[in-house]
């Protein structure tokens, strides 16, 4: 099969090859798919260069977790059925060496969830980390239904799925985006109010939409908002924080204490496996009537791996970054 993948880590052009390697074989209770697209994350790029000091967890890697493609083999014991089905795939690359930037990639039966026929592949590619993140990031603390979620970086990979979820369950949600100049880039189809955190006073702009406070908020820079979180949260929010620009990060403590807020911290890779099946069925079910939709910023070819991820480090713009697999 064709196929990206490192032996070292270090920067992109450095250490990812593309060229033949074996096609895979599932295994008792795998299924192996046949990839169409593949999807590039931020977790994908700080694997690859050895992000806080991380090493190489196999002796080589085929990078990526998220995929869609169509099954084309199951392991003995399995569903012979699913051969030809149309999936999406996550956790491809998830605490294994050979994940989705691949002509072909082989996963537990689970993590190949059916794709809807009317869906197209850049969605179901886009479903899974970030799918999955937000799903946690919405629903870790129970229903949503009337409550006021506010959303940071809604225009990111993450905050535009939480915020997507959010208003699918029944929640007002209220959106924050870095410059002014992004808010004509919100869909108000999906958010209530945004709020531009280089205004005067963000904190006031969203307490003006909810007087009494926020009951979650999705946090992408908890390093960043603490202090603004802390002034809009009701009693008894939730933080749910899945990322901060400073290690070490500060918080308010005694305030968000005598609020009696939940900071809940979240890592995908290592969510509960219930968890990650109720997200794969809620994913799929808010899909499937047209609850979600990704932007795609740049797709390229497998050949040009190195940039994409170069891309995705880069950190620019708002959209996904997607491999299509020949």
């Amino acid at each position: 099969m064709l196929a990206s993948w490192y032996d070292d880590q270090g920067p992109a052009t450095d250490v990812l090859h593309v060229g033949e390697l074996p096609d895979p074989v599932p295994g008792p209770g795998e299924v192996r798919v046949r990839v169409t697209v593949s999807g590039v994350n931020p977790g994908d790029t700080k694997k690859r260069r050895g992000w806080l000091g991380s090493s190489m967890p196999f002796p080589r890697v085929i990078p990526h977790s998220d995929a869609a493609g169509v099954i084309d083999a199951v392991g003995t014991g399995g569903d012979a059925r699913r051969v030809g089905q149309r999936v999406w795939v996550y956790g491809g690359q998830s605490y294994r060496p050979f994940g989705t930037a691949a002509q072909y990639t082989v996963v537990p039966e689970n993590q190949a969830v059916p794709l809807p026929d009317h869906l197209g592949d850049e969605l179901g590619a886009s479903l899974g980390i970030p799918g999955i993140t937000a799903h946690r990031t919405v629903f870790a603390d129970g229903p949503v239904d009337g409550r006021m979620v506010l959303v940071h970086g809604v225009l990111g990979g993450v905050g535009s799925l939480a915020a997507q979820l959010a208003h699918w369950a029944g929640a007002t949600v209220i959106a924050t985006v870095r410059r002014t100049a992004d808010l004509d880039h919100v869909d108000p189809a999906v958010v209530a109010h945004a709020v531009a955190l280089d205004t005067g006073d963000p904190a006031a702009a969203i307490r003006s939409y909810a007087p009494r406070g926020v009951d979650r908020i999705i946090e992408v820079a908890l390093s960043d908002n603490a202090d603004l979180d802390n002034a809009v949260a009701a009693n008894n929010a939730v933080i749910a924080a899945y990322a901060t620009r400073t290690d070490r990060t500060e918080i308010p403590f005694w305030p968000l204490l005598f609020n009696n807020v939940t900071l809940r911290l979240l890592g995908s890779d290592d969510f509960p496996g219930e968890a990650k099946g109720q997200a794969a069925r809620d994913l799929t079910s808010a899909a499937a009537v047209g609850a979600l939709r990704v932007d795609v910023r740049e797709r390229y070819a497998l050949e040009d791996i190195a940039k994409a991820h170069d891309h995705v480090d880069a950190g620019s713009g708002h959209g996904r970054i997607l491999v299509t697999i020949p």
